[in-house]
C-alpha cells in the first residue's frame, strides 16, 4: 500500500485527527440567511391573504424555499410556470399554511449547509502558508523556481495546468504547488460522511490522480470518514483498488511535500 494512505489511516485512527483536522476546516455554521424586509412583508401579505400565485412567486425569490419539494427548481427557472400550473402551486401553498409563517421564517433563514462551506476552507489554510512556503499569484509562481503553492481560483487553475503540465480533465483543482522543482497538482476533498454527494466527491478526486500523460504527480487530499476502517466502500476502495496511488489527508500533505 501506499504509505502515505497507511500513514493517513494511523493518523485517524490513532490520534486526534478530528481535533487536528478543525484547523484545516473551521466548519463554523454561517449566521441565519438574512432576508429582505421589503420580500418577506410582502410574503406575510400574500399568505394572510390566501393568494397562492402570490405566495409562491414572492417565496421562490429567496435563496431557500420553506419546503423541500421536487418541483421548486423548476418553478425558480421558469417564472411564467406558475400561470399555467395552479395545481401545483395550490398543492405547495396548502403545506405551507399547515407551516404557519414563523415555521416559514425560520426554515428560509436557516445557515447555509456545512458541506457548501467547506470549499474555500482547504485554499484559506494555504493561505496562511501551513506549508511552510509562499502562497503565489501566477504571474510570481511562474517567475519563481522556489518550492511553492499557486494562489489561484478554479479557472485559472485549471488554465494554468492545461498550459503547463497538460491537464486535459474538465474538473478544477483545488491544489497546484512545486516542491524540489516537482510540480504537484491535486482536489481536496472533506467527505463528512458516506453516500450520495460525498461519494461523488472521491470519484472527483480519484479521476484526477488517474488521469493520463499530467506532467506533474497527482495526488488526492482526502480526509473524513474514508480513513475509518470497515467495510464501507472508500476504505475498502483506498485500501484495495487505488491502494498505490497518492493518497493522503491534508495533515500529512507537509511532509509528503518535503520527501519528494
Amino acid at each position: 500500500m501506499n504509505p502515505w494512505i497507511q500513514l493517513s489511516i494511523d493518523y485517524a485512527n490513532q490520534r486526534s485527527y478530528l481535533d487536528d483536522l478543525f484547523k484545516v476546516y473551521p466548519t463554523i455554521p454561517d449566521g441565519i440567511r438574512e432576508i429582505d424586509e421589503k420580500l418577506w412583508d410582502n410574503i406575510e401579505k400574500s399568505f394572510k391573504k390566501k393568494n397562492n400565485k402570490e405566495l409562491i412567486e414572492n417565496l421562490i425569490k429567496l435563496n431557500l424555499f420553506p419546503i423541500k419539494d421536487s418541483y421548486v427548481a423548476y418553478l425558480k427557472r421558469d417564472k411564467k410556470a406558475s400561470n399555467r400550473n395552479p395545481k401545483t402551486i395550490a398543492r405547495l401553498s396548502g403545506r405551507l399554511y399547515e407551516m404557519g409563517l414563523d415555521a416559514i421564517y425560520a426554515r428560509c433563514s436557516e445557515p447555509k449547509e456545512t458541506n457548501r462551506q467547506i470549499g474555500p476552507l482547504f485554499r484559506r489554510w494555504l493561505g496562511k502558508k501551513s506549508l511552510g512556503v509562499s502562497y503565489l499569484k501566477t504571474d510570481k509562481f511562474l517567475n519563481t523556481k522556489e518550492n511553492a503553492v499557486l494562489d489561484a481560483g478554479d479557472t485559472e487553475m485549471r488554465a494554468f495546468a492545461r498550459k503547463h503540465l497538460n491537464y486535459k480533465h474538465n474538473k478544477g483543482l483545488d491544489f497546484i504547488a512545486r516542491f524540489n522543482e516537482k510540480y504537484v497538482i491535486g482536489e481536496a476533498k472533506f467527505l463528512t460522511d458516506f453516500g450520495g454527494h460525498q461519494n461523488a466527491q472521491f470519484n472527483d478526486a480519484i479521476a484526477t490522480i488517474k488521469s493520463k500523460n499530467i506532467k506533474a504527480i497527482k495526488i488526492a487530499i482526502l480526509d473524513g470518514v474514508l480513513y475509518i476502517k470497515g467495510k464501507n466502500k472508500m476504505y475498502k476502495d483506498i485500501t484495495t483498488k487505488y491502494k498505490k496511488e497518492n493518497i493522503m489527508s491534508s495533515l500529512v500533505l507537509r511532509d509528503f511535500l518535503y520527501q519528494l
